[in-house]
Order: C-alpha cells, then sequence, then structure tokens
C-alpha cells in the first residue's frame, strides 16, 4: 500500500493555479467588462454578468484561474482593452 502511494504521488504532477484580479473603475462600462470576459475569459454572458456585478460591488474579484501563462495572456488581453487587472 506505502509503495502503491507513493508511486502514485510522485507521478503526480503539481501545478500552481494562478487568478486574474479585475477592479472596479469608474471608466468602463457594464457592457464593456462583461463583453471583455465573455471574449477573453470565455465566461457565459450570465457569468460575465455575474462577475461584473462582484467587481463593481467590492471592488475587485478574482474572474478567472489557471495555468500562468494562460493567466498572463488572458490579463495582457483585458489591460489592451482598458481594464484594470493583474495575475496573482
Amino acid at each position: 500500500m506505502t509503495k502503491e502511494l507513493t508511486r502514485n504521488l510522485s507521478q503526480t504532477t503539481i501545478t500552481e493555479t494562478y487568478r486574474i484580479i479585475l477592479y472596479n473603475d469608474e471608466v468602463n462600462s457594464f457592457e464593456w467588462v462583461i463583453q471583455a470576459l465573455v471574449d477573453i475569459c470565455d465566461h457565459t454572458n450570465t457569468q460575465a454578468e455575474q462577475c461584473a456585478w462582484i467587481v463593481h460591488m467590492k471592488g475587485k474579484y478574482a474572474i478567472k484561474s489557471g495555468a500562468k501563462r494562460d493567466m498572463i495572456d488572458r490579463c495582457v488581453a483585458l489591460l489592451d482593452r482598458g481594464l484594470t487587472a493583474e495575475v496573482e
């Protein structure tokens, strides 16, 4: 049992998960933010709308998580659209 568990653990790849944090701003419209989340983060319209409201109410929200390179690429695309975001 111990050997099997050790073998399984050694074959498991540990990947760190990174998050895109989107910040509220007074510049971009809800429609613009929602469309960016749909286009860039592959959110559904409902999911994007919910994220936009949470960002609006709380000031920031983790809108997407995943592998570092993917999160950086998506974050850069959000920044290119004028949104305020960072990867953590």
